[in-house]
């Protein structure tokens, strides 16, 4: 059964008051650049982040799609929110690179469809843009999978996430494959670029054919959204084929929206309203609205 038609049969998740995060933070959001502690700034890297109300994913592709096996990033994790100090942090059991390159926790500031990122120690400074307007929101956070020949059940890492037009997914490596590559840093000599690339990280942009990838071959293909069936009211189950075997993937729901609107703007005083419109013809001749 297609994903779609899936949903239709699943009520949505609440939003209460104890949602466990900002709600400015859910949804898609691509980098616009990143500013460092020597003065330094990227505009050029493809940094793009789905949020969850329990997962992160995350893609980083420093030359887009030419980008080598060696330096490519992704991951997913948990997402951990400190109410008392708004702190952001991840907790990441396996990612592409096989080590953590983001340690810190982020100091979030929503400023109209932006969120400022600061680090703690302010090593940089990170420009996100939310990319979703209003839609779909679904969280599928893959947590097992079961070899069909053998039903042998396999831990594994990853997830789905739409939000509003815009897909990602990611997919652990296989344990045969992670207990393949070496400990440290993932250029080894001795690591295999196709082991290295057995973890996914994929985003596809107005729609489900891939964009950006972890995995060269990914490229134009698309986001699976089939064989998808309802196993209980929290978990969804996927039929897959994986390196020629099927497997079918255990998914937790953890977040679904039918029609989410997305934060593009953020609340002032009326004060700030009228001083705005008062020097509009100055401040706002050159604005554009950015994503």
């Amino acid at each position: 059964m297609n994903l779609f038609d899936v949903l239709i049969q699943l009520k949505p998740t609440p939003m209460d008051t104890h949602f466990p995060l900002p709600r400015y933070l859910l949804g898609c959001f691509r980098r616009k650049s990143i500013s460092f502690f020597n003065g330094m700034t990227d505009e050029k890297t493809i940094v793009y982040w789905f949020q969850s109300k329990s997962f992160s994913i995350d893609l980083r592709l420093i030359d887009a799609n030419q980008t080598p096996v060696y330096e490519r990033q992704g991951w997913i994790g948990d997402t951990l929110w400190d109410s008392d100090r708004e702190l952001l942090s991840w907790q990441v059991h396996q990612n592409y690179q096989n080590h953590i390159q983001w340690p810190e926790p982020a100091k979030l500031y929503p400023i109209g469809n932006s969120i400022l990122e600061f680090s703690p120690s302010n090593a940089y400074v990170e420009d996100w843009r939310q990319q979703a307007q209003q839609g779909l929101l679904l969280g599928l956070r893959l947590f097992q999978m079961q070899h069909v020949a053998t039903q042998q059940m396999i831990p594994m890492d990853g997830g789905l996430m739409i939000s509003d037009q815009h897909m990602a997914f990611a997919q652990s490596r296989l344990p045969q494959r992670q207990n393949q590559l070496k400990n440290g840093p993932i250029d080894h000599p001795e690591n295999d670029p196709k082991v290295i690339e057995n973890y996914e990280v994929s985003v596809a942009l107005n729609g489900s054919s891939i964009s950006f990838s972890t995995i060269s071959s990914r490229l134009q293909q698309s986001i699976s959204l089939d064989d998808f069936e309802i196993e209980d009211a929290n978990t969804l189950t996927q039929l897959k084929l994986i390196e020629g075997e099927r497997y079918r993937l255990y998914f937790h729901l953890d977040m679904y929206q039918t029609d989410f609107v997305f934060n593009t703007t953020t609340a002032t005083s009326t004060d700030t309203q009228q001083w705005l419109a008062a020097e509009q013809k100055h401040l706002l001749k050159n604005t554009t609205r950015t994503y």
